[in-house]
């Protein structure tokens, strides 16, 4: 049966759902996101700590609700949400009904405030939070063939590809839209229309508030010739293999996203790079100035730390250049100034 199951050709997206979420899947591991890869979440707590500071504009805009909303998509072990709600102010935190979403089961030890998911809340009010949530939605890779037409890429679990039917129908016009292909053989790209439907029910959840996402991304303007398909174990770079024992990602197509998130917007989405997001948030990255050491030099040391975690967090070619969707759901977007 095994043998059957590893020749088995199917689309990217077939195979990388059932690797990463399926029994046994890599999502499913007991060791989590953490223990394969570094995201901003687990980089520094002033992540959690900022995005508070956003939920707090957030609760601002909706003029302080009895009861707020924060949902944590791909929520890992629970890191993010848990931090959150430390860093909330203790009048916002007690109104807070903090919602972690993870196919992955609740780990122990979390905290009892937050409630733990597998599919987002309906209709509440507050903040919506996907870090690194998107790129881990499978979708199809499509690859132009010698006679330029592009054509699904089939894959078996061992890694091994070749070329299926041609793109039609739903994908064919997403790619004409989104990712236009030249009729130049070896060309890809990844269908990004799954991860727009997911954002747009993720951002349908919302009865108020505003959604984000947070992601390597990548916009019309500047799609990789080549795609991102790539694969990440034990905190290296792999080559994708969809037979659970690496994660599977792929950059995303932000702004398809957010044409698709837009129906329930008061006002458009907003793209921006997260060092910008960020330092608009209060995470700056500055050194502190050299006088603390002499006068408060325990001080200068925390103070220095943080910076050495902040610049990590707005880092050119690194965390800096995730980029940010926010998606306003019935409240002006004056929200990062």
């Amino acid at each position: 049966m095994a043998e059957e199951t590893s020749g088995r050709w199917q689309g990217w997206r077939a195979a990388a759902e059932a690797a990463l979420y399926g029994p046994g899947g890599f999502y499913r591991r007991p060791e989590g996101p953490a223990g394969h890869f570094r995201t901003s979440v687990h980089a520094s707590p002033l992540f959690a700590e900022a995005v508070a500071r956003l939920l707090c504009r957030v609760d601002e805009a909706l003029d302080r609700p009895g009861a707020l909303a924060f949902v944590d998509m791909a929520a890992g072990r629970g890191e993010l949400v848990g931090g959150v709600l430390t860093a909330l102010p203790a009048e916002v935190a007690a109104r807070t009904r903090a919602y972690a979403v993870e196919i992955a089961g609740r780990p122990a030890g979390l905290d009892d405030r937050i409630e733990w998911l597998t599919e987002p809340p309906q209709q509440v009010t507050g903040l919506l939070f996907a870090n690194e949530w998107l790129d881990n939605v499978p979708l199809d890779v499509a690859e132009v063939d010698s006679a330029g037409v592009p054509r699904r890429v089939l894959v078996r679990q061992d890694g091994t590809e070749r070329l299926g039917e041609p793109v039609g129908g739903a994908e064919a016009e997403w790619l004409a839209r989104w990712w236009p292909l030249p009729a130049e053989e070896g060309l890809r790209a990844e269908i990004g229309l799954p991860r727009d439907e997911a954002w747009a029910a993720a951002v349908s959840s919302l009865a108020r508030g505003l959604a984000v996402a947070v992601d390597y991304a990548h916009t019309l303007d500047a799609r990789p010739p080549f795609g991102t398909l790539t694969g990440f174990r034990a905190g290296r770079e792999t080559a994708p293999v969809p037979d659970g024992s690496c994660d599977i990602t792929a950059h995303v197509a932000l702004d398809a996203c957010a044409a698709h998130g837009t129906a329930r917007a008061l006002s458009g989405a907003r793209l921006l790079p997260q060092r910008d997001a960020l330092r608009a948030l209060g995470i700056a990255g500055d050194r502190p100035p050299l006088s603390l050491a002499s006068t408060q030099p325990a001080a200068y040391v925390r103070a220095l730390a943080s910076a050495g975690e902040a610049a990590e967090l707005t880092a050119p070619g690194g965390l800096g250049d995730f980029g940010w969707l926010l998606q306003p759901v019935g409240i002006p977007d004056a929200l990062l100034g």
